[in-house]
């Protein structure tokens, strides 16, 4: 596909975007590293349970999208959006070696908090970058390419923890020593290989979250940030993938092979669907990948057996790509330029929100009723938001 006879599109997209693609790559491999074994860590060595489980991971993630809005405000102030990144990135990976010395769910937590305060810093700044440098017309290529390649580290990062799981016998804390290398690299790469562009605008308005300020969000930009939210309700932490594949029989150094199948499906969507969401209507692609996800959830709840496990994590995948870039274009596109980071920062936080209590809730069903009731629980859940979504499109006629 190109534009009037243009360059493909793929080589359409500025350098910038593909360096960021490449930091979010690495660094990615680093998280998945650790992140891919965690779930399995806590249970079997630190003895915890999945409540304890889902609260961690809910609490994190949560953690995560919320100082995404302080960071997205701060990089509106300044005009400044690689400075901001640069010390979320640092600090991912500074934080790697706590979890190779944790004792404790508590020191766990503690790890998991501040590595995700740095993806949190990180975050609004880098959408927002991306949005900055990109042409409108191809922005969800652009953010779909970022995704991809995101993503590609995302089951990298499990295949060599299940390579290195292997090598050293279960050795969880030497893995997560390991995970420390391409975070740093990661860092390099964003210190040395993008420039921010000139023309990036300090807020015309003064401080973005004033009031008066936030009146230039508009009720398009508020209806995104509710639909996200929604989505996030009925899309738990993708650590219950894991202990779903744990159930099944798996040896524990292969368990992280069902984030690698995740994460392989979803970065082979990212893309593709990021370029269909530049032609097609939003609203149909969003609906489309909750009909996925209600599939992903009746079939993880259908069977333990290692084979129906795959196949609903390979369709967790494909809502991932389908849906993840296009509310990152979404935003960009219902958002004033010189507000862009702001508008990330608060779609965030009310996502991170919504994915505490979705964890939260997926671990006291898991505990109190059990893996199936947990996924059918999801589905049900997804078939709610899409009614919603369908309501609302309907009233909209």
């Amino acid at each position: 596909m190109t534009h009037s006879g243009a360059k493909p599109i793929w080589r359409q997209i500025p350098k910038g975007v593909w360096a960021l693609g490449f930091v979010s790559m690495l660094m990615d491999i680093s998280s998945e590293m650790i992140h891919s074994l965690l779930p399995i860590f806590m249970l079997t060595t630190l003895h915890a349970s999945s409540l304890s489980i889902g609260l961690i991971e809910g609490a994190a993630e949560a953690t995560a999208l919320i100082v995404k809005v302080f960071s997205g405000v701060l990089s509106d102030y300044l005009g400044k959006r690689k400075s901001l990144a640069l010390i979320g990135y640092s600090l991912g990976a500074l934080t790697k070696p706590l979890f190779a010395v944790a004792g404790s769910s508590g020191m766990v937590l503690t790890a998991r908090l501040l590595d995700r305060v740095g993806k949190g810093m990180r975050g609004a700044p880098r959408d927002a970058l991306v949005a900055d440098i990109t042409p409108p017309e191809i922005r969800g290529a652009a953010f779909g390419l970022r995704q991809s390649l995101d993503t590609v580290g995302s089951f990298l990062g499990p295949l060599l923890a299940v390579a290195l799981m292997l090598l050293w016998a279960n050795d969880f804390r030497a893995v997560f020593w390991v995970a420390v290398i391409p975070g740093l690299l990661s860092v390099m790469m964003l210190l040395f290989g993008v420039q921010e562009p000139k023309h990036i605008q300090r807020s015309q308005h003064g401080n973005p979250i004033k009031r008066a300020n936030l009146q230039h969000l508009h009720a398009d930009y508020w209806r995104v940030v509710i639909i996200g939210a929604v989505f996030t309700l009925a899309r738990f932490s993708e650590a219950f993938l894991v202990l779903r594949a744990q159930q099944s029989g798996i040896p524990i150094a292969l368990l992280p092979l069902a984030m690698v199948a995740m994460n392989i499906v979803y970065s082979a969507t990212a893309y593709p669907f990021g370029r269909l969401s530049d032609s097609i209507s939003h609203r149909k692609l969003l609906a489309w990948g909750l009909l996925v996800l209600i599939a992903a959830d009746l079939v993880l709840a259908s069977s333990a057996d290692w084979r129906v496990v795959l196949a609903g994590v390979g369709l967790w995948g494909i809502h991932m790509g389908m849906t993840q870039g296009l509310l990152a274009k979404m935003v960009a596109d219902t958002a004033p330029a010189d507000l862009r980071g702001t508008a990330y920062g608060f779609f965030n936080l009310v996502g991170g929100i919504a994915m505490l209590i979705a964890s939260v809730t997926a671990g006291l069903l898991w505990d109190s009723y059990g893996a199936e009731f947990t996924f059918f629980a999801g589905a049900g859940f997804c078939a709610i938001t899409l009614f919603i979504l369908i309501a609302h499109q309907s009233l909209q006629k």
